[in-house]
């Protein structure tokens, strides 16, 4: 199953929307063959493992880091070619949390008589693909929030000037991050500030994928239609979803016609887009893991909505002053109120430091309680 994992990591930043899936085929703890699933479209990880073992596959164990589907989708069920194949006895890390299956794949190589074994390294199982459990259990992506911030915290000088805080290393590493996400979240604070192009820039060798490199969703949060065909998001490659108040929706379409935009409405909810809305629409846009890059008054808005499961924060090793700006906007007052964390990871990253923590505390999503 070890193995199996390090195979559907190999999906990491080309399986989107579908989940990162490895597997093994083995007898006698000699393995058969192997696969992992690497585009949407394409064959899943089983399918691929026991075309390599071929007729040895007849009677072995598969391993498979996440349970065979039993539904037809963009390809047949993967619990048909397992039990065409003959197998004996299959090992899945986890039930698939996707409605369509949720362990009725496992049902059905029960009944037609194969050995069945589920939960072994789930946990593995499970983080490999956040945002995935994410949108098929809570109905809304797994919320990675990136933030850069000097030592002292602040994340912009009073003018505004934030460019660079961290070294070439860092911004190379939040590319990672970028690659590995459905959709990039910001706002217009962000765009008319920086103007982002919020774009993959690492090569397919960088990433260690074949084909073209997948560039996440570009979406931007935009309430008053302040989003001109100007910006710089429109001048690279990737779709742009741009979501806004129903009241400027005719408008800010009209006026968004000739790029590379779809424009949909959100609720507004006391005067801002709703938060909540927003996190179900992108789920049925099929986003699983959402990459945020904003300012310090959505991050924040995302935090006290309890809308944040991780936060990625890269501290530059230098001072900018109490004029700075922070890293969010969040109207706590008292010790009580604070937000706790669970720092998971913690790493030199050139000349910086990338801290990785979960929300645990006042703050987090239900993933986070």
């Amino acid at each position: 199953m070890g193995r199996a994992l390090q195979l559907a990591r190999r999906g990491l930043y080309t399986t989107d929307p579908n989940p990162r899936v490895g597997c093994v085929v083995a007898r006698d703890g000699h393995v058969l063959g192997e696969g992992f699933h690497v585009r949407a479209g394409e064959p899943h990880a089983e399918v691929l493992a026991l075309a390599h073992a071929g007729e040895a596959a007849r009677g072995a164990t598969a391993y498979v880091t996440l349970e065979p589907c039993s539904h037809h989708g963009r390809t047949p069920p993967c619990v048909d070619a397992l039990l065409r194949a003959g197998v004996g006895r299959v090992v899945a890390a986890m039930t698939d949390p996707n409605p369509l299956v949720a362990g009725r794949g496992l049902e059905r190589l029960r009944v037609a008589g194969v050995a069945v074994a589920v939960g072994l390294m789930e946990s593995q199982a499970r983080a490999l693909n956040p945002g995935f459990v994410s949108r098929m259990e809570r109905g809304r992506p797994w919320v990675r929030v990136k933030l850069a911030a000097s030592l002292d915290g602040r994340t912009a000088m009073a003018c505004g000037e934030s460019r660079w805080i961290t070294d070439e290393a860092a911004r190379r590493d939040v590319q990672f991050l970028r690659a590995r996400a459905s959709a990039i979240l910001t706002g217009m604070g962000t765009v008319r500030a920086d103007d982002p192009r919020l774009d993959v820039r690492l090569s397919a060798e960088a990433l260690d994928v074949d084909g073209p490199v997948r560039q996440p969703l570009r979406v931007v949060l935009d309430r008053e239609g302040r989003l001109t065909a100007a910006a710089r998001l429109f001048q690279t490659e990737g779709p742009v979803l741009v979501l806004t108040d129903p009241q400027v929706l005719a408008r800010q379409t009209r006026d968004l016609a000739h790029v590379n935009a779809q424009v949909e409405a959100v609720t507004v909810s006391r005067g801002h887009l709703d938060l909540p809305a927003v996190m179900n629409l992108l789920a049925r846009h099929q986003v699983n893991e959402l990459h945020v890059e904003a300012g310090p008054v959505l991050c924040g808005a995302l935090l006290e909505a309890g809308l944040v499961d991780e936060l990625v924060l890269y501290l530059a090793p230098h001072l900018m002053g109490a004029t700075g700006r922070g890293l969010f906007d969040l109207p706590l007052g008292r010790m009580a109120d604070r937000v706790a964390l669970d720092i998971s990871d913690l790493r030199a990253v050139g000349r910086d430091w990338r801290i990785t923590a979960r929300v645990v505390g006042p703050g987090a999503g239900d993933e986070g309680r």
